[in-house]
């Protein structure tokens, strides 16, 4: 007779390999991204454990939990047999906490000193967004973060602008200065002929109330173009 092999579950494993008891002995940073999201889901398929259906999860996003963060629930629960909606909550749920920790930990310099300082404190909010927002940054005299605004949310190839929006907002929360920042979902971060006409506008009514626009920042996922380093800002 032909032998059969039997899929042994989690709770057959060693202990040392089970994720949860893994974590408990030797900490989070022992574990795989695999096996992190296998303990938020807790179980697998008929055919798959937990840590083999996470496995087969980041391999369909080529291991890179940048563009995992940007599955929607609906996407997880279509193409994964095995995540159902809690799951995917979960999974979800646990990538926005990862980004806000990164928003976090990027306002506590408070200062920006350069294009990546601002480009730092605003790419957790921007990055995996598949539309356009334009954010500002607003500073003190000592280039201090006072706050960040989202100013307007458009689609995949622009977000509106209202200028008058824009200083207002500075204004009220007596900025000297203040930095523009947009996503391109699209992952090419080259300006557009309105990206442009956009900054060239803004900089000219900010001089009229006294306001500095410092740099106009256009992110993707991992990567910017700044107007400041270019040397389009006059």
């Amino acid at each position: 007779m032909r032998e059969t092999t039997k899929r042994l579950s989690i709770k057959e494993w060693a202990e040392e390999d089970r994720p949860r008891e893994k974590m408990l002995q030797k900490g989070a940073t022992a574990l795989s991204d695999a096996e992190l999201i296998a303990i938020l889901i807790g179980s697998g398929n008929n055919k798959e454990t937990a840590v083999q259906l996470a496995q087969r999860i980041l391999h369909s996003v080529n291991n890179d939990l940048n563009k995992l963060a940007k599955l929607s629930v609906k996407q997880l629960t279509t193409c994964f047999k095995g995540i159902g909606e809690a799951k995917a909550v979960a999974i979800c749920a646990a990538l926005e906490l990862g980004k806000r920790r990164g928003a976090s930990e990027g306002l506590q310099a408070k200062q920006i000193r350069s294009s990546k300082d601002a480009y730092l404190s605003l790419q957790a909010e921007l990055r995996d967004l598949p539309y356009e927002e334009l954010w500002i940054i607003l500073t003190n005299p000592a280039n201090r973060i006072l706050k960040k605004c989202k100013i307007s949310q458009g689609g995949i190839n622009s977000s509106a602008a209202d200028i008058r929006l824009i200083l207002k907002t500075a204004l009220m929360e007596t900025a000297t200065g203040f930095i523009l920042c947009h996503n391109h979902p699209s992952g090419n971060i080259r300006p557009s002929r309105q990206d442009d006409t956009l900054t060239e506008q803004v900089q000219k009514a900010a001089k009229i109330v006294d306001l500095i626009l410092l740099d106009h920042i256009i992110l993707a996922d991992g990567i910017y173009y700044s107007y400041a380093d270019e040397g389009k800002l006059r």
